[in-house]
């Protein structure tokens, strides 16, 4: 049996809606890459994360399907339960900071690649796409205001791993106001927010409001 923690990452202003996480706070338990694979698969999540090191922030991110190096609503939610100021992904070290009830992470755009930002010209029409068949990942946006740099989004990352659309993409929100080079405040799926912005010397920022769920034991996740 294992043992994981829900979290609702990229909450609504009133909590509501978010992307859940998988946490699983003893990661030593499970040292091998295929048996947290096959976790991360059985949970179905779009994001589970192993804790390696709690102290250190050293997390170790994985989709039902592949191992990421960097994830952002993985590292936002992290950063939240493990109350640290910095994490180690695979990919780096993360810098975390809190305000206003909000806890937020700084990244390399770089460290989120294989999404393609595809701009379309009205809300309206993001939230009147299908899903799009597997092969390639899409990030889907409209302004819905410009000048106050808010953002209409949807994410389909197109694995053909049961997750069609993620509800919230910290990495993707980081890696579009990274491209357009100005602070963004982005509602994505059912009404999940996400705050991004880019940061000096070359990061970029993505951050929000996480809800605790409960602490859950899977009968027969991760065993042989």
């Amino acid at each position: 049996m294992t043992a994981f923690e829900v979290l609702r990452v990229f909450c609504g202003p009133d909590g509501s809606h978010g992307n859940e996480l998988g946490v699983v706070r003893d990661g030593a338990a499970v040292p091998e890459r295929a048996d947290r694979q096959r976790i991360a698969h059985e949970l179905g999540f779009s994001e589970t994360v192993f804790v390696d090191d709690p102290g250190r922030g050293e997390i170790d991110i994985y989709t039902p399907s592949v191992r990421l190096p960097f994830a952002g609503h993985p590292c936002v939610g992290a950063a939240w339960l493990l109350g640290v100021d910095q994490l180690v992904t695979a990919a780096g070290e993360v810098a975390v900071r809190r305000e206003d009830g909000l806890t937020r992470i700084e990244a390399r755009p770089e460290w989120a690649p294989g999404r393609t930002l595809r701009q379309y010209g009205s809300a309206a029409e993001v939230e009147a796409l299908e899903v799009p068949p597997p092969g390639e990942w899409i990030y889907a946006w409209a302004w819905q205001d410009e000048p106050a740099g808010t953002v209409r989004a949807r994410a389909f990352p197109g694995r053909g791993d049961g997750i069609d659309e993620d509800e919230a993409t910290g990495a993707a929100a980081l890696l579009l106001a990274a491209s357009l080079g100005r602070a963004l405040t982005v509602t994505q799926g059912r009404g999940s927010r996400l705050l991004a912005g880019p940061r000096p010397g070359g990061l970029a920022e993505v951050g929000g409001r996480v809800v605790p769920g409960r602490a859950r034991r899977a009968d027969g996740v991760g065993s042989a």
